[in-house]
């Protein structure tokens, strides 16, 4: 079964429907319904996007957003020292930004595709795979 590690820019591109990520995403999201796929996101960016609908949607949506979450078939996988540091080392090797390096780190451990916009994510290489999504213009 194929794994994909989503960012935090693939589940707000979804969750606020835009136009490209959100076809990408609810189409990975069917797959993982089906079975056929396994959809993964770290606490640390799960995070972020509660942070993000929070911040541009207000407090209330935030916490629908929540409850909502639960009802997709993602799992959120929690943050211990060891991978805390697995991906401080990405950061730091590879220039991420902090939340990035989280994303990055749980793909390659779980043998996953990043799925992502972000083109930071091309600085870890080739043992990265990356499921791209278009790059959305704040």
């Amino acid at each position: 079964m194929r794994r994909y590690v989503l960012d935090a820019n693939a589940l707000v591109g979804f969750l606020e429907g835009r136009e490209g990520t959100a076809v990408k995403v609810e189409r990975l999201l069917d797959q993982a319904v089906e079975e056929r796929t396994s959809l993964l996101m770290s606490a640390v960016n799960w995070g972020e996007v509660f942070y993000v609908i929070w911040r541009t949607h207000g407090e209330r949506q935030a916490m629908q957003i929540e409850k909502d979450i639960q009802d997709l078939p993602l799992t959120i996988v929690a943050v211990e020292k060891d991978r805390a540091t697995r991906a401080a080392t990405l950061k730091q090797k590879h220039n991420l930004g902090y939340a990035d390096a989280f994303a990055a780190e749980l793909a390659l451990q779980s043998g996953g595709w990043l799925v992502t916009a972000d083109p930071e994510s091309s600085r870890v290489g080739k043992a990265l795979s990356v499921y791209s999504l278009p790059r959305h213009e704040k």
